[in-house]
């Protein structure tokens, strides 16, 4: 497939975050954006975000148990 070049302007903290986040992923950046949009195009970002909520919601007792008891002090009985 033919390759076109894009020009955008992001902030600095914003392509430095795309540089670091591709080169963790070992792509280049116009390899790791093509990949974001290409998953924002097909749906893909939106069912995993809709997925982590579902899992979120389903557990959310668990994650407030786990916290709660990081907060009680150690020793700490009821009265």
């Amino acid at each position: 497939m033919a390759k076109t070049q894009l020009g955008a302007r992001v902030d600095e903290d914003v392509a430095e975050l795309a540089k670091k986040r591709a080169a963790d992923l070992g792509l280049s950046i116009g390899d790791y954006l093509a990949r974001l949009v290409q998953d924002d195009a097909s749906g893909l970002r939106a069912r995993a975000v809709d997925a982590a909520a579902r899992f979120l919601a389903d557990h959310q007792a668990v994650f407030d148990e786990a916290e709660q008891a990081q907060q009680t002090p150690r020793g700490a009985h009821a009265a």
